[in-house]
């Protein structure tokens, strides 16, 4: 007899369907899902040994009105068996089908419904349940709707309930339908169910949820913002506008003198030209640094704001074959080198000299020295480098750049270099 009323009322849910989609434009699913599903506890032999599992299935519906709509629905049921309870029962049946339609009435035409259906399942002996339930389609996309409900089925056969949680994903198509009287009654295009600002000025322009837009979310709708791309957290006017409280034409976010009289030229910091003559935002009568630079940044006092970076120079001269004697003592290079060591008169510079492979080591090590002292000698005497400041050291053909024993090889290790690192402040700029 049950199979026949569900059987029916299956029919019957089809039809109206069907008549809906015949007579009016309307809203439907399909989709999928996945359930946890617990029995009653409380059940006696044989369904008693039944516990909770997960079951899949899916699900065609049909919004044929703005509170209306109708489900058929299809599910596979997987439970546990809790052997404690199933003494002396060799044949279980923990796995099943559960089918049946829903009647889904939706709240004030929103997206939350409560539903209440026939159902048939297969899993322990057969069932024929009713169900009642809170339901709501979370709107992902245009056509994706993430489906969660909660459901109580009550068992006509045990008087037991069970319960169960859903949750899924469905493909809609088609507009949900609206009284002709209270579709949109501000006519900004967003129906009266989801529209969360319902009494919007005709021909304003609307987000998707009805409200006036804000495009650069100061508070103030496009509508009204004279100032329609202010910087995202600036505080504004009632004209979305940046605050100007002394009204000086300069942000209060950057005016670095907000209580200038009214009628006062002032500068890009909002102060005085006749206070700030440098225009860095510290007042004339504070500043200990009256000339900054524009492009420099200042602390409390209006003095630029240094930090330390490390800069270095370096050196290198090739020398004949055999020879120590620099062969082109007037090279910008070294000049440029000396110009470094005087600009940073406290730091040290080591020479280091070395020599290509041919020839004794012995013989080697001492051209390698010579090489280092007479470019010594050339910036102490020539270029007025402290003789103190730089060391010299010889390595012979230890240090090789080019192990291959060519003429090219020779040339390239015949060579002094030397390297000078020093500290330098840097201003940071604005």
């Amino acid at each position: 007899m049950f199979k026949k009323l569900l059987l029916s009322s299956i029919l019957l849910g089809i039809t109206s369907v069907a008549a809906a989609s015949e007579k009016s434009e309307g809203n439907s699913w399909v989709g999928g899902f996945f359930e946890y599903y617990n029995p009653d506890g409380d059940k006696p032999l044989p369904n008693g040994y039944l516990d909770d599992g997960e079951g899949y299935g899916a699900e065609f519906g049909y919004r044929f009105a703005p509170d209306w709509a109708a489900r058929f629905e299809v599910s596979k049921v997987k439970l546990d068996i809790d052997f404690s309870r199933a003494a002396g029962i060799t044949d279980f049946n923990d796995e099943g089908t559960r089918y049946g339609v829903d009647a889904l009435y939706f709240v004030n035409d929103s997206a939350t419904f409560l539903f209440s259906g026939l159902k048939f399942a297969t899993y322990g002996n057969d069932h024929k349940l009713l169900n009642l339930g809170l339901g709501r389609h979370w709107k992902l996309s245009e056509k994706w709707v993430l489906v969660s409900e909660a459901a109580v089925y009550h068992d006509f056969g045990e008087s037991h309930r069970d319960v169960g949680f859903k949750l899924g994903l469905a493909y809609t198509t088609g507009d949900i339908p609206t009284r002709s009287d209270t579709a949109d009654d501000d006519r900004d295009g967003v129906d009266n169910g989801y529209d969360q600002c319902p009494n919007t000025p005709l021909g304003t322009a609307v987000d998707s949820n009805g409200c006036p837009l804000d495009s650069d979310k100061d508070g103030v709708t496009d509508e009204k913002d004279a100032c329609p791309d202010t910087p995202a957290g600036m505080s504004v006017n009632e004209r979305g506008c940046p605050s100007d409280a002394d009204g000086d034409g300069v942000p209060n976010a950057t005016d670095k003198c907000p209580n200038t009289p009214k009628g006062t030229k002032v500068g890009k910091k909002g102060c005085a030209l006749s206070l700030d003559s440098d225009q860095d935002g510290v007042l004339d009568a504070n500043d200990k640094c009256p000339n900054t630079p524009l492009t420099d940044k200042v602390d409390v006092t209006g003095c630029s704001i240094f930090m330390e970076k490390e800069v270095r120079e370096t050196l290198e001269i090739l020398f004949a074959h055999e020879s120590a004697v620099i062969g082109n003592p007037d090279a910008s290079k070294i000049k440029e080198f000396a110009d470094f060591m005087k600009r940073f008169p406290n730091t040290v510079a080591t020479i280091e000299g070395h020599t290509s492979a041919p020839g004794s080591e012995a013989y080697n090590m001492d051209l390698s020295d010579r090489r280092a002292k007479a470019v010594k000698v050339l910036l102490s005497e020539i270029y007025n480098i402290d003789a103190a400041r730089l060391k010299t050291i010889g390595y012979g053909e230890s240090r090789l750049l080019d192990t291959s024993n060519t003429s090219e090889a020779h040339r390239v290790n015949r060579r002094i270099e030397a390297v000078v690192t020093a500290n330098e402040k840097v201003k940071l700029k604005r």
